[in-house]
């Protein structure tokens, strides 16, 4: 992985990644809200899931639109 990319290529790329992020994170919220009355331990999973890609859509924000969400408290 010695490969050198441009700034262009480095936004392409991080942009991709939040888009997956998106399409995941919805996924799983779907997901959960099937799940919540036959599967109450998978819907925990679920939720734990978008929970985590709520997260790295947060990060993601920050690097490509600094200030974009509010710092935590």
């Amino acid at each position: 992985m010695t490969d050198v990319v441009d700034s262009d290529e480095l936004l392409r790329r991080i942009q991709r990644a939040r888009a997956c992020a998106v399409q995941e994170e919805r996924t799983w919220r779907t997901r959960t809200g099937e799940l919540e009355r036959s599967d109450p331990e998978g819907a925990r999973e679920a939720a734990v899931r978008t929970m985590a890609y709520e997260a790295v859509l947060r990060v993601l924000d920050e690097i490509l639109t600094p200030g974009k969400h509010p710092a935590p408290e």
